[in-house]
């Protein structure tokens, strides 16, 4: 099962182009991650605060398909692409009214944030990762 994210394009999303810049793609990757932790009922904030942990990214893929302009819609299916013992490969698929606009993957290594070393995924994330390691039905 996947999650979905949608972000509307802003004004100030856009390059002199009048196109989507693309490293915001990075940003609205990772707001569609804290949005998928959230959606799990543990926001982001509880994460890094109570739980002590971070999800610092090690590695990202980002294939670049059609252009984002201001007014468009970017919806971002997130899934749990590998699930390693440090370690997790999110899939990120984005669109726009149907029409695909980027594929990624970014790997997010699990991190005590107490002694900033990786440790292995805690039993809690893991199984909310193993939940969503299917990608959405229309690929």
């Amino acid at each position: 099962m996947s999650f979905r994210a949608s972000i509307p394009i802003r004004f100030g999303h856009e390059d002199h182009a009048g196109l989507v810049y693309f490293p915001r793609f990075l940003h609205f990757f990772h707001c569609a991650f804290e949005d998928f932790f959230a959606a799990q009922g543990r926001p982001y904030k509880q994460v890094l605060d109570d739980d002590g942990l971070g999800w610092p990214t090690v590695h990202v893929e980002v294939d670049y398909k059609s252009p984002l302009r201001f007014g468009d819609r970017f919806d971002i299916d997130v899934w749990v692409h590998e699930l390693g013992h440090k370690s997790a490969t999110f899939a990120y698929r984005g669109s726009c009214a149907g029409r695909l606009v980027a594929d990624a993957r970014i790997t997010v290594a699990c991190v005590d944030l107490r002694v900033f070393e990786a440790i292995p995924i805690p039993p809690r994330y893991r199984r909310m990762f193993e939940a969503h390691a299917e990608p959405p039905g229309d690929l």
